[in-house]
């Protein structure tokens, strides 16, 4: 049995626990116990205890979403469309929301803060590249933090949502993403005003600079090429 599958059974064990207990020691401590792994095991493979099965429950959630991305026909649909379906498809994934509400808790904390933006920012990317973009210098970027933000805030909004089919949430996220699709129509009005690019030259030839990670082993989620 490979960290995985370990992982996998604590985590699986920790889920019956957490909407009581929240991410915490005591589920953690629950949830080797519950799976029959030796707690010496359960800490070497989760070093922070509940705060790495928070997030191996995260990643989870992130796999489904990207298998539904790839099985489902998503053809015939606007690209607007696709990115709405990707980010309901991440939500659709969480079958428990107060296990997610406690996860929300967790990584407010700011000591978890940078956690949580973190896989916050990982799902944003895995719904671009799945989309297939192709973007290579600072759009890679704005992207991901816009999508991030929308995903955050639906999320909060499901939270709080008891309507019928959470139809409310899908609604206030095609609002979202309608909205995002305004920024990108001012964004591509400002590229091909020519008073707006003489005036801004400095800064967008510096912001010109700016590319996309080139290689996975990146510590940092993008690179500063300098001159070229």
């Amino acid at each position: 049995m490979d960290d995985k599958d370990v992982k996998d059974r604590l985590l699986d064990a920790a889920l019956m626990h957490v909407p009581f207990d929240g991410w915490s020691p005591a589920a953690f401590d629950a949830a080797a116990t519950d799976s029959g792994v030796d707690p010496a095991l359960a800490r070497a493979i989760c070093p922070r205890g509940a705060v790495d099965l928070a997030l191996a429950y995260h990643q989870r959630g992130d796999d489904e979403m990207i298998r539904r991305i790839h099985t489902e026909d998503l053809s015939a649909m606007r690209f607007r469309d696709r990115v709405a379906a990707a980010v309901r498809f991440r939500i659709e994934a969480a079958d428990d929301k107060e296990v997610v509400r406690r996860g929300s808790a967790l990584f407010a904390l700011p000591h978890n803060a940078a956690d949580g933006a973190r896989a916050i920012w990982g799902t944003a990317d895995k719904i671009w590249t799945a989309l297939g973009d192709r973007s290579d210098d600072v759009n890679w970027y704005t992207k991901r933090t816009i999508l991030s933000g929308v995903y955050s805030s639906t999320v909060l909004y499901w939270l709080g949502d008891e309507s019928d089919g959470h139809q409310a949430t899908w609604e206030f996220l095609d609002r979202r993403i309608d909205g995002v699709m305004q920024f990108e129509k001012v964004k591509a009005r400002l590229r091909d005003n020519r008073a707006f690019n003489t005036v801004f030259a400095g800064p967008l030839a510096l912001i010109g600079k700016i590319r996309a990670p080139m290689r996975p082993t990146d510590d940092l989620p993008g690179r500063w090429p300098g001159p070229q």
